[in-house]
C-alpha cells in the first residue's frame, strides 16, 4: 500500500472514516438522543433504549480497541525481531527494558539511526511522543488499521 504523501510525525496519525465520521457520531448521537428522550418520558422503553445504545456505543468502542491492541501486539513482535537483527551486544540483550508504547515508537525510525536511538531511548526513559519527535528519517507504517 503507497502512500502519495510520505508520512512523518505531523500526517502520521490515521482516522478511519467510516468509524470516526459515521459510527461514532451515529452511536453517540442515538445513546445522547435516547438520554434525553429518556429524561422527558421516562419509562421502561426510554430506559430499556438508553441501555440499548449505550450498549452500542461501548460495542463500538470496544470492537476499535480489540483491533488497536492486536495491532500493537503484532507491532511490537515485528519491532523485536527488527531490533533484534539491527542491535548488536549489549544494547540487544536491552531490548526486554523497552515498553510497549517505546518499542511501537521506535518502529519509526529508519535502521541507520535506531541503535542510536534506542540506546537513547533507554538512557533517558524517553516517552512514546518524545522518540517520535526525535526520528530524523522517519520510516512510515501505511499498514495500521
Amino acid at each position: 500500500m503507497s502512500a502519495a504523501v510520505p508520512q512523518t510525525l505531523k500526517n502520521h496519525v490515521r482516522y478511519d472514516p467510516a468509524f470516526h465520521f459515521f459510527i461514532l457520531p451515529v452511536f453517540s448521537i442515538a445513546a445522547i438522543w435516547s438520554i434525553v428522550h429518556a429524561v422527558r418520558h421516562f419509562g421502561y422503553h426510554s430506559v430499556a433504549f438508553v441501555i440499548f445504545f449505550v450498549a452500542i456505543l461501548l460495542l463500538a468502542f470496544k470492537t476499535r480497541f480489540y483491533a488497536l491492541k492486536v495491532q500493537t501486539r503484532v507491532i511490537r513482535l515485528e519491532e523485536r525481531l527488527r531490533l533484534h537483527e539491527l542491535l548488536t551486544e549489549p544494547l540487544r540483550s536491552r531490548i526486554p527494558e523497552l515498553t510497549e508504547s517505546q518499542i511501537v515508537a521506535v518502529r519509526f525510525a529508519s535502521d541507520a539511526e535506531c541503535p542510536a536511538l534506542v540506546e537513547q531511548v533507554l538512557a533517558n526513559k524517553m516517552t512514546n511522543a518524545d522518540i517520535k519527535k526525535a526520528v530524523r528519517n522517519w520510516r512510515g507504517d501505511y499498514w495500521r488499521v
